[in-house]
Parts: C-alpha cells; sequence; structure tokens
C-alpha cells in the first residue's frame, strides 16, 4: 500500500508529519513523500527541511494521497504540475485526502465541487471560493468519492486515525492510537476561534505577521 505525501516549500510540517507517524505503522504500508523533483524541501518558516524521494512522474498510482496546508498551498493553486497529477491518480487511489488548507490545492483541482469541505478556521471562505461547501466539521468524509478532508494541522492525526480504520479496521487504528500516545488532554481550551479570547486571536495576528 503506497501512501504518497506531497512536499512543497513553505508547507505545514504536523499536517504531514502527524498523518505520517500514524499511517506508516500500517501492515504493508509504505510512505512515499513526492514532490516537484527529488531532495529538499523546507517548510513554512524556513526552519525544517523535509526531502522529497520522488518526483510527480514517479509516483502514478499510489493508493493514498495526503495533501498537507501551510502557506505555500497558495502557490500550489495555479500549478498546473501538482493539479494535473491529482486529477490523474485520484481516480485510482483508495483514497485522496488534505489536511488544513491542503484541501485548497484539492478543491482547485476540481475534486471537491460541490462536496462538504474543511479547512483552517482562517480560510474557510476560501474553500468556499474554490467550489466546494465549507464546514467547521474536524475531518469530513465522503466515501463514495473516496474523499476526506481534515481541518487545521492537529486535526490531520484524526483524520489519519479514521483513515487507518477504513484501510484496515478499527483494532489496526486503535493501535496506531496507542502506537502514538494519542491522547490529548490540552491545558487551556482554546483550539477554536469560538473559544478563545480576543486578546488570543490578536497575539496570533501579531505572531502570525512576523512569520508570513
Amino acid at each position: 500500500m503506497q501512501i504518497a505525501a506531497i512536499l512543497f516549500p513553505r508547507l505545514t510540517a504536523l499536517d504531514l508529519i502527524g498523518p505520517y507517524e500514524t499511517l506508516q505503522r500500517l501492515p504493508d504500508a509504505t510512505v512515499t513523500f513526492v514532490g516537484h523533483q527529488r531532495g529538499e524541501v523546507r517548510t513554512e518558516n524556513g526552519f525544517l527541511g523535509l526531502t522529497a524521494d520522488a518526483n510527480f512522474d514517479e509516483v502514478l498510482q499510489p493508493d493514498v494521497v495526503i495533501v498537507p496546508g501551510g502557506i505555500g498551498t497558495r502557490a500550489l493553486l495555479d500549478d498546473a504540475v501538482v493539479l494535473d497529477w491529482l486529477r490523474a491518480v485520484n481516480p485510482t487511489t483508495r483514497f485522496t485526502t488534505s489536511v488544513c488548507t491542503g484541501s485548497l490545492v484539492l478543491a482547485a483541482a476540481g475534486l471537491l465541487t460541490d462536496l462538504e469541505a474543511t479547512t483552517h478556521w482562517s480560510v474557510l471562505h476560501l474553500l468556499g471560493s474554490l467550489g466546494a461547501k465549507p464546514t467547521t466539521q474536524r475531518v469530513v468524509e465522503h466515501l463514495d468519492h473516496r474523499i476526506i478532508t481534515a481541518a487545521g494541522v492537529s486535526a490531520g492525526i484524526d483524520m489519519a486515525l479514521r483513515l487507518s480504520e477504513l484501510l484496515v479496521d478499527r483494532t489496526a487504528a486503535e493501535a496506531m492510537q496507542l502506537a502514538i500516545e494519542y491522547d490529548p488532554q490540552p491545558p487551556f481550551d482554546c483550539g477554536h476561534p469560538d473559544r478563545a479570547s480576543a486578546d488570543v486571536v490578536e497575539r496570533l495576528a501579531d505572531y502570525s505577521k512576523t512569520k508570513a
């Protein structure tokens, strides 16, 4: 079972690494990091480098596709190589998935037209402008279309656990959850803007300006 995880400049690391840590333990699973060319790709702040093992021409029939998010997704919205690859491989995948703003790329490829989908809360309006039907659900699945989208960053782990169940069974998914000790007990309850104070939202905006 080949899992193709897309790499591109300025992606958000956890969008991809969370699902990777979950799915790479499944029986017979291999994870291929695929990009425009082989070699290192730097994440959104430039601090972390990830390595593409293959280019898009070398991965033609993946069983699972994962498109992560990050500010770098904006450049992919009119990237013919990425969009054409997604359109080409999607008909034969078992599941095509996204995390965070990766759903914007799926939408730009025409894979989410008239479907409910989710993304990071800050860009739900962009998802709607690309033909999808935005929702604030944490994970949205369309099993008849073999499409799953996850909301921002950490939601990718939730998506990967559900995907583990769909690919193998519930016991496998629960084993993956146990393996990564995914037992969230956050010290604060402000993981979504409807539970965050105005001060927190303002601070985040300030921090985001320095990282853009």
